[in-house]
């Protein structure tokens, strides 16, 4: 496959094509991965990380799962937040992980290569799990959320950033210029790697809408299950309990 392809292309790709591109995608801008976060974001999404390990509500000797951790950043909030929990870091891009444990100061201890659709844990392993912008990149949303419950303690608690699908409003062509336009922009100023940055967008709008996603988490048997949306509804923070 040509992982140069058109970003529309590839935000419709399914299975095993689709997982190949994008951990060769993100295995491509991991030098650049946070940078661009906080541009696109204009620094928000430190403040929604802050408040996706709120709402797990860690406990001292906690366990935390930061499922698609890339370099780390909710696992590393978890510990400014709660210093006695135990995080472990997991994903399938071993570039992405690599940058995260040579960042200086790094305070993760525990990294794991793994797959969101078949997580190498036993049931019940974690108190909480965590993600941030991985399940609109995964195949099958359905089975990561599984893993994701069969994981969880009795109890446990999932919070989930991830982008979703905007609503239409007065505010449509702004954010359409943001996503499409000045996002790339930045990823070829920043990163070179515009293709990457476009199809970021894209997968956001082909993605499902917060109410959607609110929906499967409920199917797959979560409780308490609520979301806020965030940045003009591109963003949402869902959260739900074992």
């Amino acid at each position: 496959m040509n992982y140069h392809q058109t970003s529309k292309h590839v935000a419709h790709l399914k299975g095993e094509a689709r997982a190949q591109y994008v951990q060769r995608l993100f295995a491509r801008i991991a030098f650049r991965y946070d940078l661009m976060n906080r541009l696109m974001t204009a620094g928000q999404d430190v403040r929604w990380r802050r408040e996706v390990i709120r709402r797990a509500r860690l406990q001292p000797g906690d366990r935390l799962l930061d499922l698609g951790a890339g370099t780390g950043d909710l696992a590393r909030e978890a510990l400014r937040q709660q210093s006695q929990c135990r995080p472990l870091a997991a994903d399938f891009t071993l570039a992405m992980m690599l940058v995260g444990r040579r960042r200086p100061g790094n305070t993760i201890r525990r990294w794991s290569a793994a797959d969101a659709l078949r997580l190498p844990f036993p049931d019940a392993s974690f108190d909480a799990v965590v993600s941030g912008f991985l399940l609109r990149n995964v195949i099958d949303v359905q089975q990561v959320l599984h893993e994701q419950y069969r994981t969880l303690k009795p109890g446990g608690r999932c919070a989930a950033l991830d982008t979703t699908r905007p609503r239409r409003s007065l505010l449509s062509p702004f954010i359409r210029f943001h996503m499409h336009r000045l996002i790339p922009l930045l990823g070829r100023l920043f990163t070179g790697q515009a293709d990457a940055y476009t199809y970021l967008p894209d997968s956001t709008e082909t993605f499902l809408t917060a109410e959607d996603l609110a929906a499967r988490l409920k199917i797959v048997g979560f409780q308490e299950v609520g979301f806020v949306r965030k940045m003009s509804g591109t963003v949402a923070i869902h959260w739900g309990m074992k």
